[in-house]
């Protein structure tokens, strides 16, 4: 990737901007390889130290896929991802391996977010979906930025009922509300906002652990200059958080943090040990804004998705790792 632009310097997280600066700062990337089926091109994996092996990847196709923008994640325990759209919609396909390694994804469904009286959400303050969680009964989670809330689908394709969120989350920026939310293995929910920070700690990020009637406060230190915008529960019982940063000099980098199950308790400062660097060196830097783990077949399988913004010069990646210690 090569890019650079006015503004060389300055970070710059809201995603709201995001689009326009990349329009304007020439980041050029090789055109992807066509699906040779399915929805996504396949990526080879990739050299990398540490915890996480890589398994490969998938370059996908938004138009074939049903859904584009992506950001929230999940996958389940036959390999279905669900992905959420930024604007309004969501996809499921399944996902492929082959000798351990990501092979394909085939669509299975996709289709419109509903509000409350099961009217399509529109694009735009009401429809911002960002961060994606589903309970044991099969419920789905969607977290919503701009219009701070969370909503409950006893099916994606039906109406968004209401649930209890984070109290103090309708005090985010506008573009900086809810996008970590995941279910932890003891059944308690986990939250961080992207850039709603304690008034006397800019530096920090509030956080909650919980749910509905339960909901205690915490905290998150990103690394910083880097923001949490996904969080995944782990089978051991711990996270991961996704951090990213923008600036307009080289684009996008991005970190994921592992945290211990002993740490998530309420009133917790938080601040996760780093197993893995998205800035091109060799894992690609993308708008990273996904991130699920799951246990398949005895090993703990992470996987990112990648948000192109809608934009021809950006893409839809999720690459694929097996955490090994």
């Amino acid at each position: 990737m090569v890019c650079g632009g006015p503004g060389a310097g300055k970070a710059l997280p809201r995603r709201a901007v995001l689009a326009a600066a990349l329009a304007t700062t020439g980041c050029i990337y090789a055109a992807p390889t066509p699906p040779p089926g399915g929805a996504a091109a396949i990526l080879p994996p990739i050299p990398t130290t540490g915890p996480l092996r890589s398994l490969g990847g998938l370059d996908i196709d938004n138009a074939i896929l049903g859904a584009g923008g992506l950001s929230g994640l999940h996958l389940d325990r036959d390999l279905v991802v669900t992905v959420l759209d930024d604007r309004t919609r969501w996809a499921q396909a399944q996902l492929v391996l082959r000798d351990g390694v990501a092979a394909g994804l085939v669509p299975i469904t996709s289709g419109a977010l509903h509000d409350g009286a099961g009217v399509p959400l529109p694009v735009g303050f009401a429809g911002d979906a960002e961060g994606l969680a589903r309970l044991p009964d099969g419920t789905w989670l969607v977290a919503y930025e701009r219009w701070h809330r969370i909503r409950a689908y006893p099916h994606l394709d039906g109406a968004g009922e209401y649930f209890e969120a984070p109290p103090g989350l309708d005090a985010a920026p506008r573009n900086g509300g809810l996008e970590s939310l995941t279910l932890l293995a003891d059944g308690r929910l986990f939250a961080v906002a992207e850039e709603l920070a304690p008034a006397d700690s800019p530096g920090l990020r509030r956080g909650w652990i919980g749910g509905p009637g339960r909901w205690a406060p915490l905290t998150y230190r990103p690394t910083p200059g880097f923001v949490p915008v996904d969080a995944a529960g782990l089978p051991d019982g711990g996270a991961l958080v996704l951090e990213r940063r923008f600036r307009w000099y080289n684009g996008f980098a991005g970190r994921l943090k592992r945290l211990p199950a002993e740490a998530l308790r309420p009133g917790a400062a938080l601040e996760g040990r780093e197993i893995l660097r998205m800035d091109g060196k060799p894992v690609p830097a993308e708008n990273f804004e996904g991130v699920a783990a799951l246990s398949h077949e005895g090993r703990t399988l992470v996987a990112i998705v990648s948000d192109d913004n809608h934009m021809p010069n950006q893409r839809s990646l999720m690459l694929l790792f097996e955490l090994t210690a």
